[in-house]
C-alpha cells in the first residue's frame, strides 16, 4: 500500500475535495434515505469558502485525495467535522489518521473536541468511541434522524 501523507488543504485542493466529499457521503445518504444531506449539496463555492476559513487537512495517497476533515475553534473547543475517506480505501486507517492530526494541530490551543454524526452511522461512532469519544447527548434532527454529538477532553 501507498503510503499515506497529511498535509494542509490547498485552494487547488477544491474540486478534489469536493468530489470525495459526494462519494464519501453517498453511503450516509442511503443509510438515512435523504439524497439532500448537507455535504452532498454544498456548492464549489460554499466549500472554498469554509476550507478557506477553517483548519482542514487532507490525506492522500500518491496524487489522490483519499480523505479529508475540516475544524473550527470557539473559543477553547475544537468543532470536528467532515471527516471522510473514500469509499474504497474506508477501514484502512486513513480516518484515524486524520482525526489524531486535526486534533494535533489544535493541541495547547483547545480544552476539548467536539464533533456529531448520525445514530445510524455506527462505524463513525465505534471510530470516535476507539479515540476517547464519549457521547454527550442526542438532537433529533428529524422524524427519523437523530444526531449523536460526542466530545473528547484535550491533553493540556
Amino acid at each position: 500500500m501507498v503510503d499515506v501523507l497529511i498535509s494542509p488543504v490547498q485552494p487547488a485542493d477544491v474540486g478534489e475535495i469536493l468530489t470525495l466529499q459526494r462519494a464519501a457521503y453517498v453511503t450516509e445518504a442511503q443509510l438515512y434515505s435523504d439524497a439532500s444531506l448537507p455535504p452532498l449539496i454544498q456548492t464549489y463555492e460554499e466549500l472554498a469558502a469554509e476550507l478557506g476559513s477553517d483548519l482542514a487537512l487532507k490525506a492522500t495517497m500518491g496524487h489522490r485525495i483519499v480523505g479529508s476533515v475540516r475544524a473550527r475553534r470557539e473559543g477553547s473547543v475544537l468543532h470536528i467535522g467532515r471527516l471522510m475517506v473514500a469509499p474504497d480505501l474506508q477501514g484502512r486507517g486513513i480516518g484515524t489518521r486524520l482525526l489524531t492530526a486535526v486534533e494535533r494541530e489544535a493541541a495547547g490551543k483547545v480544552d476539548r473536541y467536539m464533533l456529531f454524526t448520525g445514530q445510524l452511522s455506527h462505524a463513525n461512532i465505534r471510530l470516535y468511541e476507539r479515540h476517547g469519544y464519549i457521547q454527550v447527548r442526542r438532537v433529533q434532527l428529524k422524524s427519523d434522524v437523530v444526531l449523536v454529538h460526542l466530545e473528547k477532553q484535550a491533553d493540556r
